[in-house]
């Protein structure tokens, strides 16, 4: 049984490690303002045009950050999900013989 549960947990570290290498990425603005994340939901850059820039003000161009960001971090928790579903959905077959199932 402990087995079994150890074996689910090092799958859940093998999740969330894989999840550190997945990008997603977000952007506004026909890709004016970029963002990217790993599906952990940690950004890692943010980019945003030149020219752009020029042409935006202060107030636009945060509204555009916060539009930008919510929209990458809205795709790495659905890249999350899938993949502890998926991971949840092995592990609980492989837990099922504990239960005499």
């Amino acid at each position: 049984m402990f087995d079994k549960l150890f074996a689910a947990q090092q799958k859940a570290e093998e999740i969330k490690k894989r999840l550190d290498t997945i990008s997603v990425f977000g952007e506004v603005e026909n890709g004016a303002i970029k963002v990217t994340a790993t599906a952990n939901k940690a950004i890692t850059a943010i980019t945003i045009d030149e020219d752009f820039l020029k042409t935006v003000d202060k107030e636009e161009l945060e509204e555009l950050l916060l539009t930008a960001v919510n929209k990458t971090l809205a795709t790495a928790e659905e890249v999350s999900a899938t993949e502890m579903q998926s991971a949840t959905k092995d592990m609980l077959g492989g837990l099922g013989g504990m239960f005499g199932q």
